[in-house]
């Protein structure tokens, strides 16, 4: 046992990632890795193989969050990195451990969020002995992540570590994992960060744009009479939203976001249309089929965006803009797809439409575009509650009302997510941050914790459903042992809310959807937090606000609204975007 406790003795410097070569264990040299990549907070859970990390990490100026569940940690560290833009990191033991990680994984790999996973394995020699906890996460895990490997000697730890975090955040951002056995973290080499070297010879990503993409942009420009530009989540994954912004700005153009672009472009910006897909508004739908013009910005065009792609945008030149060339003339055939960095695109753009002249024709056109617009808006009668009745639209719309404007605001996935999209009402990137490609229930709150963790003074709400935040609620004793004063507003509807529209509307019978909940303010003084319940109208505004003022524990508000409340607008499965169905069509 002494001998074993010499190993581990920590190295003297450990605050300062060494300057010199220095001979360290694994465990040590994966902890300067961090500090030299700059991570500052980190999320998981410790196990046997993950001992001398453990024994080494109180040394380092790194803040460890310890989750009650891999999963958790995973979505933490995904709402770390959508808040900040940074590398979220998470940390799991062998077996179990790391196959927990695997739905938070593929959540960021759908969303392209830079996030690494680290994870223990058993000792070299036993990998495939069928030992205990031994699983093959390198394996089970390369269809959802970017990049993953299995560290076979401690003198290519270091090198894994940069390779990883670089492909994390390079290109289209996505999930790395890196996988160590006990015995690397053990082993003791030679470690010089400064030294080491990324060799990713089939790892590129090259911008195959030319100066005739953006001429012909511009080309198209000069003719369009209604245009529409849709932002997606990679205008934000390119810190492009002040470019896409100036240049809606200067041709006048409309706008509507996708799920994962709320934030990139302001909600409280005049051009701004709204949420657009298949519980988008109504008018920005009808827009984009009506465009003869339509810029797609960082979006991938999935099926919720688009509905029966033969119909989406049909009477538009559509154009795609995207960094990841896999995305493009994937789900929809474009008339111009553009492969390359947002930022450096638009930024061309702009330099290119100093003089505004050649486009007068065009802009023009746009009072008359603007009107038509508006006029789809009048059409739309608004949504009308009999007194007393706590409808969820209303009430997220006063969570939104009351939110300081520098809040974050994530969300579970279900009925109260798409009425939060088309309700969203702030103007920053990164301040809406949602589930969108992989729809995962039980990421919002633990997300909010990641987000929290990263603003630990600013207000962080998640949006939950009653279903979604009984999935990962025991994390609730993580945001008490850490001082995350979070507040869950949960849309209390005693369903499985979208499961129970689906098959109200297009089966025969709701089945296996009605959910029971438990008493929601014991649990959160259980937990050390604060409880509310809202049942009425008139109690809402008061208890957002009293919510708000509580910054030192987490704060659950059970609001128990409508349970058959439905979201519309909605485009069933199969359906064209323009043939959404609407509250008028089923009073």
């Amino acid at each position: 046992m002494a001998a074993r406790s010499e190993q581990l003795q920590p190295s003297p410097s450990f605050s300062k990632v060494p300057q010199a070569t220095q001979k360290l264990i694994g465990a040590e040299i994966l902890l300067h890795c961090l500090v030299a990549e700059g991570v500052d907070t980190m999320f998981g859970m410790p196990g046997g193989v993950l001992l001398s990390f453990y024994e080494a990490l109180p040394n380092f100026p790194i803040n460890h969050i310890l989750v009650r569940h891999e999963q958790g940690a995973a979505h933490m560290a995904e709402g770390y990195a959508r808040a900040t833009g940074k590398p979220g990191v998470m940390m799991a033991t062998s077996g179990p451990g790391a196959t927990n990680l695997v739905t938070g994984l593929a959540d960021a790999y759908y969303d392209s969020i830079p996030v690494v996973a680290i994870t223990g394995n058993v000792p070299s020699g036993l990998l495939g002995n069928d030992a205990f906890q031994e699983a093959d996460i390198v394996g089970i895990t390369r269809p959802v992540t970017k990049h993953n490997i299995i560290v076979r000697r401690a003198e290519d730890l270091a090198q894994a570590i940069k390779e990883a975090f670089h492909v994390a955040t390079t290109g289209r951002p996505g999930p790395v994992l890196v996988d160590i056995p006990k015995d690397i973290l053990l082993a003791s080499a030679e470690f010089n960060y400064e030294q080491t070297e990324i060799d990713l010879p089939g790892y590129q990503n090259p911008e195959t744009y030319t100066a005739e993409d953006i001429e012909q942009i511009l080309s198209l420009l000069k003719e369009a009479k209604q245009p529409v530009l849709l932002s997606g989540g990679g205008v934000i994954n390119a810190g492009a939203h002040a470019e896409v912004t100036a240049f809606a700005e200067r041709f006048n153009m409309p706008v509507s976001c996708s799920l994962m672009g709320l934030g990139g472009f302001s909600a409280t910006h005049p051009l701004y249309m709204g949420f657009c897909g298949m519980h988008g508004q109504y008018w920005a739908n009808i827009a984009i089929a009506n465009a003869d013009l339509l810029l797609v910005v960082g979006n991938r065009l999935g099926d919720r965006q688009t509905g029966k792609t033969d119909r989406f945008a049909r009477n538009a030149k559509i154009v795609h803009i995207d960094l990841d060339p896999s995305t493009l003339q994937k789900n929809v055939e474009t008339f111009l797809p553009v492969q390359g960095e947002i930022k450096s695109i638009f930024t061309q753009l702009l330099a290119k439409t100093e003089d505004m002249a050649p486009f007068s024709e065009s802009l023009n056109s746009r009072p008359q575009w603007f009107e038509t617009i508006d006029s789809w808006k009048t059409r739309r009668k608004p949504e009308v509650f009999p007194d007393g009745f706590l409808s969820p639209q209303h009430v997220i719309e006063r969570l939104f009302h009351w939110m300081p404007e520098d809040g974050f605001v994530t969300t579970e996935v279900g009925q109260h997510q798409m009425w939060a999209a088309q309700r969203f009402n702030l103007s920053r990137p990164r301040s809406f941050i949602s589930s969108g490609g992989l729809g995962t229930m039980g990421f919002g709150f633990p997300a909010a914790l990641g987000v929290q963790a990263a603003f630990p003074d600013k207000t962080v709400l998640d949006i939950a459903g009653d279903g979604s935040f009984q999935m990962t609620l025991q994390e609730l004793a993580t945001a008490r042992d850490h001082g995350l004063a979070v507040k869950i507003a949960i849309i209390n509807n005693g369903y499985l809310g979208m499961v129970r529209q689906w098959q109200d509307k297009t089966w025969d019978r709701p089945s296996q959807s009605r959910m029971t909940s438990p008493d929601y303010t014991k649990l959160a003084e259980a937990y050390g937090g604060v409880g509310f319940v809202v049942n009425h109208p008139d109690e809402v505004d008061e208890v957002i606000q009293k919510a708000y003022a509580i910054t030192d524990r987490p704060v659950i508000i059970d609001f128990r609204v409508k349970e058959k409340a439905d979201v519309y607008p909605w485009v069933p499965a199969g359906g064209a975007n323009e043939d959404m169905l609407t509250e008028d069509q089923n009073s």
